[in-house]
């Protein structure tokens, strides 16, 4: 390289410093200073990232001054460079010399970095192409919200989370019966409103007790980042803002912190797209004294657009109360409780007339009727016709139709969705085994010794030292003991000899307090080496995230996990068919929680439940309420909390040993006949008409099928494993389908957002996913694939490259000229414009007559032939054929905007076509559906509105250009 003092050079890599200017040479060095930072750069002469700058004749350049001039001709005097032109200040010829050219000079437009000899390698422009490509597939997919999180294809899951996510605004009811998963419903249902940008700011209510599941399973589940708000954070947060709630978008917080005046004001106060109420049945409402919670939710809910209850069990505090959250989310349209009750005597009405279309078997006279009553607005006489001939496609076609439009009419079909265990498959069964055992004589020495000395009088003292007799015994050994309990406990002799039976299986065992859990980790790993992990409260998230990755890990993994009460809530483990209650819990729903770690949608076999119980202590009895009363060990038991409301204070006089004789039996024979009640009551009061709407039916199997098929895009993976390749992270195949990614030091950039220094575990999978909970789930809507793309494309990286093509069928020295184009509408993310017109990519393949070759010439067949070039010998093809290639540039511009006019023009008639459909059809519904909202209407004609104007700002822009000359064999 031959320098100069005075000559304008650009660095390679940060252009972004402006023009420099040489300021001193000594011996092998030169140094360079640009004045527009002030920074100063010191270079080894002879291989300096730096770009001589020379302009040539017709460019236009501009001084230090401020005026411009353009080029007409070029001098040069002991290696310093003068322009000769016309300029613009004066109208007259001038000369500017390169020394006074403007500091801020930045070569960004890729055809002034191609001219500027700012080239870069190949394989950086077809990476760019390619996640221009990538970007353009992820905003116009419709399922890539659904596609992301690390759940499994559920469909009445993704049926809910596909119609509700999609409204503007959603206030609906999740009400599904346990472990049929409404917070992964929620989740989506969130993630598809924030990738869509329908929301920005959430705000969760939960109880105090599920605050970190819930921050977990975001995270973990969706990559969402969720802040976790208590007095203290607030407290913390005043620094920063007024009302601690601006300080974050991404909120969850306990009921109670807002039971505090000046806390639930500043949250009304924040702004919220979307409110998420979890355990919504413990909002107490009466017209005339409505609970404090309530009212705080209400406050809320009349402020927040969007809102979503959820619930299991939505008449557990009466009828009166499920119609009060139904008020919550709509008080215009649930005004008065009595005229919903009158309402719903037409429900019934609706859900009759669908268990005979349901059937597909011919009509009553009366039943016809019926029908042709309910859809008085439509002229059903053909579907009828079908249904009473005996051609059983045009009937089964027929109930369908008819069906379709009950469902439009369902009354709270549009606001509540529920779906049972009995409604929907995947469900192994459970088996119940146990194991009684005498009681050891140390626990009743223990116990007689306590009833001596009297301490023990309080019915809640005597059941827990009834229940848990390790602990008594523990409190007699003191804290000098050493937990030997566990040396003569048969439940513990017991497991340890049906693990070592079961070497190959994993079984996770539960127990009621932390210090059991972790005593009894002890005593397998010291007595038979057994290897076994714990769970519980006292650990933080990443802790317990490594120990249930541990027992996930099928080869070197623990066989066991012990985990407390607690600890276990909101985790799955459904890859573990056998489950070991070391105790029992006093709360019904507490054992339905237990089992439902491992009977869960997507276990594979019938979840085998051991119960060791000591004989002669409250164990026994318990388990015979639960076993005999509620069959709730081999059933799902939803009348659960009301038996125990009912039962709960008999039977614990029965365990603390205070009732007469016979009494166990009788509240046995009465809980296990209201459970009966409950249960024919359940199910006569079952909507199945409602349940169709909420289970998504064929709709929701399409749903499934193209997730599944998306899954197995292998493109996406090939493309990632490039893009991180390109960017410089270091990935090592760790093998169980899962890639190890680290930053390294020799990335293109300084950092890459949202990986790590100690980098990160991924998988493709989505089954290694779901088993492997240190991985992360790599789809289109990671944000690690996002943010990828966005270091490749928001800056210059590849957006100038020359290459060679070998092809003796075209003489030595032709040229081509490939252009990339963006067609982008810049808009807000609430306007959605990636559904119609995301950037969108225009490719141009100029030859050197102006002719556009790309319509018969691929990109990728195109890219095989071409051959990377030196960068200097690619800085002098370029200069020598900057006659060509000016003109070129011009063409292919002008090919290109034909081409965004087309674009834009398509956009705008799918933009129709979809919202115009869209707005249609909830016309055609709100006039027999009273749950259409006014609000709905009026957001969709106002997307209409501001797509069709930022349709029309639709700006197209140079992103990459590649010069190709041909070469000889």
């Amino acid at each position: 390289m031959s320098f100069a003092l005075g000559q304008r050079w650009i660095s390679d890599a940060e252009s972004d410093l402006g023009l420099g200017t040489v300021v001193a040479i000594e011996g092998r060095m030169v140094s360079v200073l640009f004045p527009a930072t002030g920074d100063n750069r010191l270079f080894a002469r002879e291989d300096a990232p730096l770009t001589r700058v020379i302009f040539n004749q017709g460019d236009t350049i501009t001084s230090h001054e401020g005026w411009t001039l353009e080029v007409e001709s070029i001098h040069e005097n002991d290696g310093l460079v003068s322009y000769e032109g016309l300029r613009s200040d004066t109208n007259e010829v001038g000369i500017l010399r390169e020394t006074m050219l403007d500091h801020q000079i930045r070569f960004n437009k890729p055809q002034d970095r191609l001219f500027a000899g700012q080239i870069d390698r190949m394989e950086y422009f077809v990476t760019r192409f390619l996640s221009q490509r990538q970007r353009f597939a992820m905003q116009k997919n419709p399922l890539r919200a659904l596609q992301g999180p690390r759940a499994g294809l559920i469909p009445h899951q993704l049926y809910i989370a596909n119609e509700v996510g999609n409204r503007h605004a959603p206030r609906v009811l999740l009400a599904d019966e346990v472990g049929l998963g409404k917070t992964i419903e929620a989740g989506h249902i969130i993630h598809q409103q924030l990738l869509s940008g329908k929301a920005e700011r959430i705000l969760i209510l939960v109880p105090e007790t599920l605050q970190h599941q819930w921050l977990v399973e975001m995270l973990r589940r969706f990559n969402l980042r969720f802040s976790l708000f208590d007095e203290e954070r607030c407290i913390e947060a005043l620094a920063d803002c007024d009302n601690p709630f601006e300080t974050e978008q991404l909120v969850i917080c306990s009921l109670d912190l807002l039971r505090k005046k000046r806390r639930y004001e500043q949250a009304v106060e924040a702004p919220w797209d979307l409110l998420v109420v979890d355990e919504a049945h413990h909002l107490e409402w009466s017209e005339d004294a409505p609970s404090r919670a309530y009212q705080v939710v209400e406050g809320l809910a009349e402020e927040i657009p969007g809102v979503l209850l959820l619930t299991a069990t939505p008449d557990q505090l009466g009828h009166q109360s499920h119609f009060a959250r139904l008020r919550l989310l709509d008080p215009d349209r649930f005004y008065d409780y009595n005229a919903f009750l009158e309402e719903e005597q037409s429900y019934q009405r609706v859900a009759a007339a669908a268990d005979a279309l349901l059937a597909e078997r011919s009509l009553s006279g009366e039943e016809q009727t019926a029908l042709t009553e309910l859809l008085s607005e439509s002229d059903i006489s053909n579907e009828l016709a079908h249904i009473q001939a005996d051609d059983s496609d045009a009937r089964s076609a027929a109930c369908q139709a008819l069906v379709k439009e009950l469902l439009d009419r369902h009354g709270t079909g549009r606001v509540l969705f529920r779906n049972t265990r009995s409604g929907v498959s995947g469900f192994c069964g459970r088996e119940l085994n146990t194991y009684p055992m005498p009681m050891p004589k140390q626990y009743a020495t223990a116990m007689r010794v306590n009833a001596m000395l009297g301490t023990s009088k309080n019915q809640d003292v005597k059941l827990m030292n009834q229940l848990y007799p390790e602990n008594l015994y523990q409190e007699f050994e003191g804290e000098s003991g050493n937990a030997s309990w566990w040396q003569f406990d048969p439940r513990v002799n017991w497991m340890m000899e049906f693990l070592k039976s079961h070497r190959s299986k994993k079984v996770l065992v539960i127990a009621s307090k932390a210090h059991t859990a972790l005593q009894l980790e002890e005593a397998l790993r010291t007595r038979e080496g057994i290897l076994a992990s714990v769970f519980h409260e006292g650990m933080s998230i990443l802790e317990r995230d490594k120990a249930a990755a541990f027992f996930a890990q099928q080869e070197g993994g623990a066989q066991v996990l012990i985990c407390s009460e607690i600890g276990s809530e909101g985790r799955n483990f459904q890859f573990a068919h056998h489950l070991i209650m070391f105790d029992l819990p006093m709360n019904p729903d507490l054992l339905e929680q237990r089992i439902g770690r491992l009977d869960r949608i997507g276990q594979t076999q019938t979840v085998q439940i051991h119960v060791p119980v000591l004989e002669d202590t409250a164990q026994q009895p318990l388990l015979r309420w639960y076993h005999d009363g509620m069959n709730a060990f081999t059933d799902t038991c939803p009348s659960g909390h009301l038996l125990h409301a009912e039962f709960g204070e008999r039977i614990r006089t029965v365990l603390a040993g205070e009732a007469e004789e016979g009494e166990l039996d009788a509240i046995i024979e009465e809980t296990a006949a209201r459970n009966a009640e409950h249960t024919a009551k359940a199910e006569a009061g079952r909507d199945k008409l409602l349940e169709i709407n909420s289970n998504g039916g064929a709709a929701a199997d399409k749903l499934v099928a193209e997730l599944e098929q998306a899954d197995d895009d292998t493109d996406f993976i090939s493309f990632m494993l490039k893009l991180w390749d390109v960017i410089g992270v270091s990935q090592e195949d760790k093998g169980e389908n899962a890639v190890v990614l680290k930053p390294t030091e020799h990335m293109l950039f300084p950092s890459y957002p949202g990986l790590s220094e100690e980098g990160a575990s991924v998988t493709f999978d989505r089954g290694t996913a779901l088993s492997r909970e240190d991985f992360q789930f790599m789809t289109p809507a990671h944000p690690l694939v996002s943010s990828g793309i966005d270091l490749i494309t928001s800056g210059d990286t590849g957006s100038t490259s020359v290459a060679l093509l070998k092809n003796k069928a075209l003489p030595a020295g032709t040229m081509f000229l490939e252009m990339i184009f963006i067609v982008e509408a810049l808009a807000p993310a609430e306007v959605q414009m990636g559904r119609f017109l995301p950037p969108t990519t225009v490719r141009v393949l100029m030859d050197k007559t102006g002719k556009d070759l790309a319509p018969n010439v691929t990109f990728d067949s195109f890219n095989r032939q071409l051959m990377p070039v030196n960068r200097h010998t690619a800085s002098k093809l370029v200069n020598a054929s900057q006659s060509v290639l000016h003109p070129l540039l011009k063409q292919g511009d002008d090919v290109a905007m034909a081409q965004r006019d087309a674009i834009v023009a398509q956009a705008k008639a799918e933009m129709e076509q979809q919202l115009g459909g869209e707005l249609a059809r909830l016309q055609a519904l709100k006039a027999v559906n009273p749950n259409i909202r006014d609000s709905e209407l009026d957001a969709i004609r106002e997307q209409i509105s501001m797509v069709s104007a930022h349709l029309e700002r639709a700006q197209l822009e140079l992103d990459a250009v590649r010069f190709i000359v041909v070469t000889p064999e």
